[in-house]
């Protein structure tokens, strides 16, 4: 209940509401993008300076270890589950959909340990930039080797890895995240004084601001979900808790700290809806967009930010 009241969380509310109600509420699309680029440049300082602080240390090591194997691991196993329900690319987009991360869930998550006050490393970020690309050069990779399976295959459209890599490495929201990074391992606490205006006193607004934004574009893709297979719609579920699970066995073997475990576990959860539903519609034309697009920001989102992410929270604090 807490994190319901929680400022942020109450206007993603509002704003799903608004969407539901067909309000003519709208948040410019040049708004949304300048207060996503400001979250991940004050999430990249933010980290920068944690890490300035802590240093290489065998525990930043484990987190950033577990949490790429994290990356490889969840879309082939949703990939091998998905199959038995889908086409195969179809499988293949939905798949590296949930194995890639959600930006502003890791956020919204790291906002609510704040808020709880539960610590955890800085290289959190760092390892949310390295779980976003692997699920996609998968669904790629898997993609173009199921094409020349099939007859005609010639004619089918096709992507290259070099260029996927190109791509994944250098989006320019990610290499913010990384950028500032860097900026705050620099600059430490001398660059945090600097910036505590703009990359702390701002930041609860600007989230909340954008939230909003985001439950204007959830409730607005909800109707994308109805009409899915049950199965399918089971996976956007469940799918999410049994990734946390992993995410939790992985935190107790390398011992991880609550807070770090709790990242790892919400990270985990999340489900991409930018960056590879941007790569998919070039890189598996075939596959349908209101299946994996629908999914993830009409009813795994909504999920993970009211209940998925206190849940996970709660969890980590309990176990680890």
């Amino acid at each position: 209940m807490s994190n319901l009241l929680d400022p942020s969380i109450l206007f993603f509310v509002f704003g799903a509401f608004a969407g539901l109600v067909r309000s003519n509420l709208e948040i410019p699309p040049q708004v949304s993008r300048f207060l996503s680029l400001y979250l991940l440049m004050a999430l990249g300082l933010k980290g920068g300076f944690a890490l300035a602080k802590s240093g290489l240390t065998a525990t930043v090591a484990a987190g950033l270890g577990s949490a790429v194997l994290l990356a490889i691991v969840v879309p082939l196993l949703g990939y091998l589950l998905l199959r038995k329900f889908l086409p195969p690319l179809d499988a293949v987009a939905l798949a590296a959909t949930y194995g890639s991360v959600s930006a502003v869930t890791f956020i919204t998550a790291t906002q609510h340990l704040e808020n709880t006050g539960v610590p955890y490393g800085g290289h959190m970020s760092a390892a949310m930039a390295l779980m976003e690309s692997p699920a996609i050069i998968l669904a790629v990779v898997m993609a173009n080797l199921l094409r020349r399976r099939t007859a005609g295959s010639a004619a089918a459209p096709s992507l290259s890895l070099g260029k996927v890599l190109h791509e994944s490495f250098t989006d320019g929201a990610q290499l913010l995240l990384l950028g500032a990074m860097v900026v705050g391992l620099l600059t430490g606490e001398r660059g945090k004084a600097v910036m505590q205006p703009f990359s702390v006193d701002l930041f609860k607004g600007m989230l909340a601001f954008f939230l909003l934004d985001m439950g204007l574009l959830a409730a607005r893709n909800f109707k994308e979900v109805m009409g899915k297979s049950r199965w399918v719609l089971a996976y956007a579920v469940v799918g999410p808790l049994v990734h946390a699970s992993l995410a939790l066995g992985l935190a107790l073997l390398l011992r991880l700290p609550a807070g770090d475990g709790a990242l790892l576990m919400t990270l985990a959860a999340s489900a991409s809806y930018i960056a590879v539903p941007a790569v998919l519609r070039f890189a598996i034309p075939e596959a349908n967009p209101s299946l994996y697009f629908g999914l993830s920001l009409g009813l795994t989102f909504p999920l993970n930010i009211v209940l998925g992410i206190p849940l996970y929270a709660k969890v980590a604090a309990a176990c680890l």
